[in-house]
Parts: C-alpha cells; sequence; structure tokens
C-alpha cells in the first residue's frame, strides 16, 4: 500500500526526533534518482565519514558491479537519511537499497515504504534473534542488520587502584555506588556520562531504566523513579560532573580520556580511541540494580530494501543486500566500523582477531532494540519526554518523581 501524505509528514516528525548514535557525522548532497536502463541502481547509507576511497566506499561499489549493475552511493548523516528517504517515497524515487539506524525502521514501515526481507527473499535465520528484533514488527523483519553498538562501563584500572576499588567487587548499583564513593575520597573523579536533551541522552539512560525494572509505557514507574534517583544522586553528591547535562557521546568520551574518572559510560564505537588513551582500562557490564547485566539498547543499522514501482528490480537489490551482509563482508565492516557482527560465526572470528571484543559481544547479546516490544514508531514520543524528564530531575527542576509524572502525561499524549 502507497504511504499517504499524512503519513509521511507524521513520519518525517517522528524521524526528526532521532540522532545519531555512533560515532558518524556531516553530510554529503546527492541524488536518489534511479536509473534501470543504463543498470544503475542507488544506495544511501550513513557513513558520510567514508569516502568512495574507504574500504567501505569499495565495498558498495564491488557489490554492485558482483550484482552486474553501478550501484550509485549517497551518504547522509543519520537523521537527514531517515527525512529524505521519506521524501523520496513520497515523490516515488526513493533508492533501491539503503542501510537506516534501527529505530527509524519502524517509522519507515508505518509510512509503507519498506519491503519485508522475506517478500525479496532474504534469509535472515543466522541472525541473532534480539539484534534483528529492532526491526521486526509484528513478527515480520524489514531489513538486514549491518551490526549492532551498544553501551558498557570503560574503567581506568590506575584510578580504580588508587581507590582501593577492584572492578571484580562492582555486581549492582549499591557496589557502583560505593566505588565512586572511594574514588571521589582518593581526590580522583568517578563517572561521566551523555544525559544531553537528544536521543544520546535516551540511548545512555535506558540501561539504568531498564536495569531497575522500568517499562517504556510507564515512565513515572518505581522503577524508572530509582534509575533517575541513582543519577541525581551522582550528580548531586560530585560522583558525576555537571556537564554530563550538555554532554554527548564524544564530550563524555573526551573526558574519561583525560585519564582522571574511573568509569565512562560508552559504546563499541570507542574501542579504537580507547587504544590511543595512554593508560590501561577495562570493561564492565552496566549492572542492573540488584544484580547481573543490565539490558542494554541496540545501536546500528539495517540494510533495506524500500518499495518500488518496478518490483523487478529486487532482484538485483537483493543480491546488493546478500552480499553486503555476507560473513566475510560483515567480519570487514564490522571490524572497521567497531561494531559486533550480527551472527554468531563472525561474531567467533572478530573475536578471536582481538580478545577486547568478548565483552562486547556479551553486552550485544543481552541487548534489546529501542522499538522492540511492540512500541515501534511510538518510541521517539517515549523517547523525547523521558530525556526532558532526566534534564529536569539533574538541573534540579523537578524531583525524579515529579519529572517523570510530566514525561508520562507527555508520552501518553504523544
Amino acid at each position: 500500500m502507497a504511504p499517504t501524505r499524512r503519513t509521511l509528514i507524521a513520519a518525517l516528525a517522528a524521524v526528526g526526533t532521532l540522532a545519531s548514535l555512533t560515532a558518524c557525522g556531516g553530510g554529503s548532497d546527492g541524488s536518489g534518482s534511479s536509473d534501470a536502463s543504463g543498470g544503475t541502481y542507488t544506495f544511501w547509507d550513513p557513513y558520510p565519514q567514508f569516502d568512495a576511497s574507504s574500504p567501505w566506499g569499495k565495498l558498495v561499489t564491488e557489490c554492485g558491479t558482483k550484482a552486474g549493475v553501478t550501484l550509485k552511493r549517497t551518504a547522509y548523516d543519520t537523521t537527514d537519511l531517515g527525512n529524505k528517504a521519506l521524501l523520496a517515497a513520497q515523490q516515488g524515487n526513493a533508492p533501491d537499497v539503503m542501510l537506516v539506524d534501527n529505530p527509524v525502521v519502524s517509522t519507515l514501515v508505518e509510512a509503507g515504504i519498506l519491503n519485508k526481507t522475506s517478500d525479496v527473499g532474504l534469509d535472515t535465520k543466522s541472525i541473532q534473534k534480539n539484534i534483528i528484533g529492532a526491526g521486526t514488527i509484528d513478527d515480520a523483519s524489514y531489513g538486514v542488520p549491518i551490526g549492532a553498538n551498544t553501551l558498557a562501563l570503560y574503567y581506568n584500572k590506575k584510578v580504580l587502584s588508587q581507590a582501593g576499588v577492584d572492578p571484580a567487587s562492582i555486581k549492582d548499583w549499591n557496589s557502583l555506588t560505593a566505588a565512586l564513593q572511594k574514588v571521589k575520597a582518593a581526590g580522583k573523579k568517578g563517572i561521566t556520562f551523555s544525559a544531553i536533551n537528544t536521543e544520546e541522552g535516551s540511548f545512555q539512560f535506558l540501561p539504568w531504566f531498564w536495569g531497575a525494572g522500568g517499562d517504556l509505557t510507564k515512565l513515572n514507574s518505581d522503577e524508572g523513579v530509582a534509575a533517575l534517583s541513582l543519577w541525581k544522586q551522582w550528580v548531586d553528591e560530585g560522583y558525576a560532573p555537571k556537564s554530563v547535562l550538555q554532554n554527548t557521546q564524544t564530550t563524555s568520551w573526551q573526558e574519561f580520556a583525560t585519564g582522571d574518572y574511573a568509569f565512562g559510560e560508552n559504546g563499541t564505537w570507542q574501542l579504537g580511541n580507547a587504544d590511543k588513551a595512554g593508560f590501561d582500562y577495562g570493561i564492565l557490564n552496566i549492572p542492573a540494580k540488584n544484580g547481573g547485566s543490565a539490558p542494554v539498547p541496540t545501536g546500528g543499522e539495517f540494510v533495506t530494501v524500500p518499495v518500488q514501482d518496478d518490483t523487478a528490480r529486487y532482484d538485483t537489490s537483493k543480491k546488493i543486500v546478500e552480499c553486503l551482509t555476507n560473513d566475510a563482508n560483515l567480519l570487514a565492516t564490522d571490524t572497521t566500523l567497531t561494531y559486533i557482527a550480527p551472527t554468531a560465526a563472525v561474531q567467533a572470528e572478530q573475536v578471536k582477531a582481538n580478545p577486547k571484543l568478548e565483552p562486547w559481544v556479551n553486552a550485544v547479546a543481552a541487548a534489546r532494540g529501542r522499538t522492540s516490544g511492540g512500541l515501534g514508531s511510538k518510541y521517539p514520543t517515549i523517547s523525547e519526554p523521558m530525556w526532558t524528564a532526566v534534564q529536569s530531575a539533574l538541573s534540579g527542576g523537578k524531583s525524579p518523581q515529579e519529572a517523570l509524572e510530566t514525561a508520562q502525561s507527555s508520552a501518553e499524549k504523544g
């Protein structure tokens, strides 16, 4: 069914609230038009940091060649890509293949512009269930994940040692807060994270929210209030800096990279920077309130096949997707992006090549999609009130309870 103008406008508004969660930035212009007679297919991705001469750029070109066509690639930043996809669908010139941030998939599906993987003959049986879950609506998948990233706690071994903290002792919120207290008493800084009023803030808050047992349809539950109260306690007692209110994941990483902090909540994509930081570090799974690993949100992108008037194009589009996501190419791509592969076979190859990825494989195994559990395109109308509540509570404008009451009311109206 073709998307209506009203559906597209609503979807545009939803996509506009979602920001990139990886290290991507910037953008480039390009046309999304297709030229079937010239054997040209179009491909959009959110990786403007990789030009045509990069390994990724070369892989895209190679996959077009193997499919017997010229593959014209255009790179946009993540949010811009989602908006342009909706506009292109409205105008009838969507790209043949498109790589999109996983929370955007459900919005594009609601707008009626993505094919089910089963409809174009793509096999997703080997994909880890929770990873493909981020692109699954009503038990149907609408894309093939290129890989996943997520969050964990980086820690500075020297800072913890000087404070007399054994990282193995950190198993729940109480033991983590006790460690932060010791670090502060030793004259060092505790923990840094991103609580900015964008999707990055929600992304970083979710492990604590879910780790308390929170449910995104009930932001003001006791569990949600407990999570926000934890962050507020850390800021109020000086265990976390007030800069978390403005921190993106990049600036939060820069704080941790000074070597002054015991912990930094950040993503898989910072591993390369961690190796350059100049101090010994370790990685802990984010603890749940009462112990064990907290569920963490999956980041990463899906390769999708947008709806076309000329359905004969799908056979070639399928070949392009299969090339981009076969095991050999996934290994190379996920190594470049510092993502965790979506299949067990490629994950094993990654850990064999780089043992430091093992805790990230475990973290991704415990991760969940932000739009899963039936939320779909409702997620943006929940996420924005949630990050607003975090800002309000940490700045002292409202108590955690009041902030989340307001957020729940706003989410229900959305």
